[in-house]
């Protein structure tokens, strides 16, 4: 596995998906279901979620080349998309849904559009057409099961850690992330522009 292109895989896919945000968003949703329900809900969002990015990510440049659509157009529509999602966590206040008890959260909004979201399937093609090696597909894929995975078990603590960070650290680390989330936004638009020509 190319250990470079995994660490580069998960800090783009940490920043992006946000584990701890979408743990309180989780929570916030959930805070009045039993242990059991919210389990199920984690488990489903998470999985839904692994299966969409891998597959998308793996096939979604194929669908695009069927489509007569270049993967350096994609680098930049997919670093504006990201941007976007960049400048909302920058700017915007976190948005408090609510369900019932009974709701089936695990779909929407919790695999879509929280966790694989446009922008997360955007990097997931854009990190899977980066590389070409089968070790490199390995390390984006292992990136994308391991950042799943914390996100789970974020979810699955998400009393405990709403306690321990709150909402203003929630803001915080969004607003952090946001700005890191722009900067990569912005290399793959450049990449993009730098090699459209070829």
């Amino acid at each position: 596995m190319d250990t470079s292109v995994y660490l580069h895989a998960l800090t783009a896919l940490f920043v992006i998906i946000d584990p701890i945000g979408a743990a309180l968003i989780f929570n916030s949703l959930t805070g009045d279901c039993d242990k059991k329900h919210r389990t199920v809900m984690a488990v489903k969002a998470v999985l839904i979620s692994g299966v969409t990015l891998i597959l998308f990510g793996n096939y979604g440049e194929a669908l695009f080349g069927q489509l007569g659509i270049n993967i350096n157009s994609l680098r930049i529509s997919g670093g504006l998309l990201l941007f976007y999602t960049a400048f909302n966590m920058v700017t915007k206040a976190t948005g408090i849904m609510s369900a019932s008890k009974s709701d089936d959260i695990s779909v929407y909004p919790m695999s879509i559009p929280m966790i694989s979201g446009p922008g997360t399937l955007t990097l997931s093609i854009l990190l899977f057409s980066h590389t070409t090696e089968l070790t490199g597909k390995l390390a984006v894929s292992s990136a994308i099961i391991s950042i799943l995975a914390l996100t789970l078990v974020c979810m699955l603590v998400s009393k405990y850690l709403k306690k321990i960070i709150g909402r203003t650290g929630d803001e915080i680390l969004k607003r952090f992330f946001g700005i890191i989330l722009a900067a990569l936004a912005i290399q793959f638009i450049y990449d993009g522009i730098k090699n459209i020509g070829f």
